[in-house]
């Protein structure tokens, strides 16, 4: 993996034709109809405060587990 492809981070996620539901502090829900899309980002949140700086790669562990 390149150094620049592990430095990517994720903060916000746009699907075209599919709005938001929601907008959490880490994760972005999208109403898909009969089900739900929920896609965990790399923004860090502590004591319900969003930090400026996010996680590389926190999103994809995040769904992983």
């Amino acid at each position: 993996m390149s150094s620049a492809a592990a430095m990517s981070v994720i903060r916000e996620t746009n699907f075209p034709g599919i709005a938001p539901a929601a907008r959490g502090k880490v994760r972005d829900i999208y109403d898909l109809g009969d089900k739900l899309l929920i896609v965990a980002t790399d923004r860090l949140s502590a004591f319900d405060v969003v930090m400026p700086t996010p996680i590389p790669d926190k999103g994809r562990v995040l769904t992983q587990f």
